[in-house]
């Protein structure tokens, strides 16, 4: 290893380096006066900016949280890099040759360097593959989804190989060591030693906001291939899921400028909005759209004048209604507008531009909805309007939803436009909403009294039903306790240590608690096929719906005879403690046969109760067919099929 770097030449580097420039890369910035610019802080979350930038000095600092530099900081902060890595990521931006005090070679790299090159080799090898005759069903995929070879290698899809190691001896020869990969998250330990994470699958390289390849997700083509439809890279010190968005290299430039962002579900989508013209649109990488999603694209978007535009687009089935009303929880911690853009016929943007071309993605962007308008109009067809009790729970329900809007010249709007739909009186109407504004102002105040003072301030957790004011626009809770995630700005408490007692004692909930637990405590006893058929079902608790993630991408490495350190291995940090929870937490048996009775048969339930919400999404979707469409009714006719055979096969029938 060289010794220190010249400190002639860090000085130079630094004077050559604009920071506005490196800054830029990660916050949307703007004039602040004289030789000075200001935006979002990237290192606490807030609303109005109070991180400042001075190019000309070659500093910043942020009058909120205090945090402070010059470029080198910056980028140690932010890529969480050495001082040495620091200054030889600037010098290789400029080409500039750096000396070190022993005389030595300039150092070819630093941990993070060395990953960063692995992954951008593994990207090269996996665009090259994508020309090869076995790449022929991954060709075939793009091709029936609209892409050609341009739009692949505009995204730098590419395809990695049915093989055990071909990767592995691929990056192997080119200098890199079995521990750096394995740290990059390219492959993975098991039984028969190192092999290739990605086998036999489409290949999307996912890049930070400065375009680095940070990781990869990838999606099943084969029939044969009995891991997760899409198999991302695990956490590493360059992959964090949470912190991820495809596409936002190739977006933020128009975001910024537009002050405009499109979110959608999929690489595909991304890639089929892009081609479109809507070059907004970026998407998350396996998991849920989430608060520190929304630190990262707030810094990006400029989210500090309100007059930006954030559109979802969600799938017009029963989970993408689910994904908005979870967007929907986090909709106040953006202070641009948000809307809701669905589909008629639910299509979602790659499907949509196949069957109608570019223009049908483009107006379905422009047919946006607003976000308060969607969750109001959803929130009331779950009630039957035409009885008494219909109409009041709908108005308890959505009341609320209206309290919450942040603009009070359109709150009066909403407030009559939710009289008309329940056909109730304006005054009623009216009082239903300022009660639950005032209910949502109090448990507020609650909460930051019981901030401050250290402990629960006296009736905030009875002041209204679940669903109701400032409880129901809440994150769920998590690992990190019920209000992580939910701090006012700079603030740095602690989070509250998770455990699974406080998961809700609802049936649902329950059922997917105690799969969790025979899945990780006796998988031999579970056998590969329902594991598989468990971890592919939804869940409707997120805590649980992440430890499921990391159980399928252990099972997608290991088979049945994975281990709990293998699914910590998947799961982010944060979430390792509610996955030993669930190791250990005893489960109802006492003999062989009662456990495999047991572990199957809560397995069973789990895929039985996925099975059985296809069958309902099928029949409504069959009730909204018209009949004269034959193909269309054949179709949902043989799913239903399908699905009933499947659940018969699962009762052993």
């Amino acid at each position: 290893m060289p010794g220190r770097i010249r400190q002639g030449d860090v000085d130079e580097v630094k004077a050559r380096t604009n920071i506005a420039d490196i800054v830029g890369e990660h916050v949307s910035l703007k004039s602040a006066g004289v030789g000075s610019m200001k935006g979002l802080c990237p290192f606490h979350d807030e609303r109005s900016p109070s991180f400042h930038v001075r190019p000309q000095l070659g500093y910043y600092h942020c009058f909120g949280c205090g945090e402070s530099g010059d470029v080198y900081t910056f980028l140690q902060r932010m890529d969480h890099v050495s001082f040495s890595e620091a200054v030889e990521r600037l010098a290789g931006r400029i080409g500039f040759e750096l000396h070190y005090e022993d005389g030595a070679p300039a150092q070819e790299h630093g941990n993070r360097a060395r990953l960063l090159a692995a992954n951008e080799a593994a990207e090269a090898y996996f665009a090259e593959q994508l020309g090869s005759p076995e790449a022929e069903v991954a060709r075939r995929f793009l091709g029936e989804r609209g892409f050609d070879g341009d739009a692949a290698r505009r995204f730098g899809v590419g395809f990695a190989p049915k093989s055990w190691e071909r990767l592995t001896n691929h990056l192997k020869g080119r200098g890199f060591s079995i521990e750096e990969l394995s740290a990059a998250g390219l492959v993975s330990q098991g039984d028969r030693g190192v092999y290739d994470r990605f086998r036999g699958r489409l290949v999307w390289p996912i890049r930070d906001v400065t375009g680095q390849t940070v990781g990869f997700g990838a999606r099943r083509l084969l029939e044969d291939d009995n891991g997760p439809k899409y198999l991302n890279t695990p956490e590493t010190v360059l992959y964090r899921k949470a912190q991820v968005l495809y596409g936002l290299d190739l977006a933020k430039r128009d975001v910024a400028k537009s002050h405009r962002v499109v979110v959608v579900e999929g690489y595909t989508d991304v890639m089929a909005c892009h081609l479109a013209g809507v070059t907004t649109a970026i998407a998350t990488c396996g998991t849920s759209f989430g608060v520190e999603h929304i630190k990262v694209l707030r810094r990006v978007l400029g989210d500090d004048s309100g007059i930006g535009e954030v559109v979802f687009t969600f799938d017009g089935d029963a989970a993408g209604q689910q994904a908005a009303m979870r967007a929907f929880a986090e909709e106040q911690r953006f202070s641009a507008q948000t809307y809701v853009a669905v589909a008629p016929d639910g299509l979602d943007p790659c499907d949509l531009r196949l069957a109608r071309g570019d223009g049908a993605v483009r107006a379905l962007i422009d047919a946006k909805t607003p976000m308060f308008e969607f969750v109001i109009r959803h929130t009331v067809s779950r009630f039957d309007l035409e009885t008494v009790e219909g109409r009041v729970g709908a108005l308890r329900a959505a009341a609320p939803a209206v309290a919450e809007i942040r603009d009070p010249a359109l709150r009066p709007g909403y407030t009559r436009e939710l009289a008309r739909m329940l056909g109730l009186e304006l005054g009623e109407v009216e009082r239903a909403v300022r009660s639950s504004g005032a209910r949502s102002r109090a448990s507020a105040d609650g909460r930051r009294d019981a901030g401050a003072s250290g402990a629960s301030a006296p009736g905030a957790s009875g002041s209204g039903s679940s669903g109701s004011g400032a409880s129901a626009r809440r994150p769920q809770p998590g690992p990190g306790g019920p209000d992580a995630g939910a701090r006012d700005a700079g603030e740095d408490a602690a989070p509250r240590p998770f455990s699974i007692t406080q998961l809700p004692p609802d049936p649902s909930t329950r059922l997917e608690r105690d799969a969790l637990q025979a899945m990780l405590q006796f998988p031999a006893v579970a056998g590969a096929d329902l594991l598989h058929q468990a971890t592919d079902t939804r869940f409707g608790n997120e805590t649980l719906a992440v430890v499921r993630d990391g159980v399928a991408g252990a099972l997608a490495t290991h088979g049945e005879a994975l281990t709990v350190a293998q699914v910590l291995a998947e799961v982010p940090q944060p979430y390792a403690s509610v996955v030993q929870q669930l190791a250990v937490a005893p489960v109802p048996h006492r003999t062989d046969s009662e456990l495999t009775a047991y572990v199957r048969g809560v397995l069973t339930s789990l895929v039985d109760r996925e099975l059985l919400r296809q069958k309902r999404e099928l029949l409504g979707r069959l009730q909204r067919t018209d009949p004269a469409d034959l193909d269309a009714y054949a179709r949902l006719q043989r799913a239903l099929v399908d699905v009933e055979r499947d659940r018969r096969a699962l009762g052993g029938e």
